[in-house]
């Protein structure tokens, strides 16, 4: 079943795709993927990682699927930290090896996700030695973020947190969201 995933994300839809707001893609993904979003968000998919491709396309239902399934809701963020376990463990166990480098992009995505700085180191190195220099940008943009911040000021309403004085100007700078 996990083939379903990666065929949807790699093959049917377009890397501009990935990144845009869509709400009819969103709709798509919450009506054909919802179900099996929410076993994931369970841990009833634990079997796929048996697999390098089942733990990734885990990690995608959790990750990615989250952001479009729940768009502007607290729920986007809801499955960050699994995911973010999943993949720390894919990579611990070699599992990355066996990935292209694009599927590879998607197995680090819980870290650029991950509001810790941390986290955001070994994101940097990993996103370096993947090569994709449009992805190591990113990566070294959302870690600037967190060590200005130490979160994602661009969730602060969708979370219900306080923004800051700075968080609010930095908020109203043009490319400040993702």
């Amino acid at each position: 079943m996990y083939h379903s995933v990666l065929q949807f994300w790699f093959e049917e839809l377009t890397p501009a795709q990935w990144w845009q707001k869509n709400a009819a893609l969103d709709d798509d993904i919450r009506h054909r993927f919802g179900d099996l979003h929410r076993r994931a968000c369970l841990g009833e998919l634990f079997e796929w990682r048996t697999r390098a491709e089942g733990r990734l396309a885990e990690i995608i239902v959790l990750d990615q699927f989250s952001r479009n399934i729940h768009r502007d809701r607290p729920g986007a963020f809801a499955a960050d930290g699994m995911a973010l376990a999943l993949a720390q463990e894919a990579i611990s166990a070699g599992a990355e090896q066996g990935l292209t480098r694009q599927q590879r992009v998607f197995l680090y995505m819980p870290m650029m996700h991950s509001e810790s700085l941390k986290v955001h180191e070994v994101a940097l190195a990993l996103f370096e030695q993947n090569g994709i220099a449009d992805n190591l940008d990113f990566e070294r943009r959302h870690r600037d973020i967190i060590a200005r911040f130490g979160r994602y000021p661009h969730r602060n309403a969708i979370l219900g947190r306080e923004s800051t004085a700075e968080e609010i100007a930095f908020l109203q700078q043009p490319g400040s969201g993702f």
